[in-house]
């Protein structure tokens, strides 16, 4: 197993990540029943030195129930009928996911409603006012 390769700053290591195979209960036919094609791809992320604090906050948050309590991204694959594709697309995923943490979001700018959107809401509320005191019961005194 190579390095896994995220972006020029980032690479994860072999030997944070592990993997252990189950036998799968997606498509194959018998061959479910005799091999061992599914794989759990374990990565380590809160003692991972090649990620920043600020990356693991925000991989953490994007992985959801993907994070164990100790720290640890697990991602399960079953969807191929091969073992090796299997572990392709879970180290696919992985790299994903991490790639997707890298950027900082961006901080939202507050803006201010324009004068004339401001004019357009009042005259409006106006205008509903006005429908509704129209439907309102005329006195016949007067």
């Amino acid at each position: 197993m190579a390095a896994l390769w995220i972006n020029n700053e980032i690479t994860i290591e072999d030997w944070e990540l592990t993997e252990r195979f189950v036998r799968s209960a997606g498509p194959g036919g018998q061959n479910v029943n005799k091999l061992a094609t599914a794989v759990e791809l374990r990565f380590d992320a809160e003692r991972s030195p090649n990620l920043h604090p600020a990356v693991k906050a925000r991989l953490k948050r994007l992985a959801g129930r993907r994070w164990a309590q100790d720290g640890i991204v697990v991602i399960q694959v079953d969807t191929m009928r091969s073992q090796m594709r299997n572990r392709e697309i879970a180290r696919d995923r992985l790299a994903n996911l991490i790639r997707k943490s890298v950027p900082a979001p961006r901080p939202r700018v507050p803006t201010k409603p324009t004068k004339a959107s401001q004019r357009k809401r009042i005259a409006a509320k106006k205008m509903r006012g006005s429908i509704k005191a129209a439907r309102a019961r005329i006195d016949c005194d007067e």
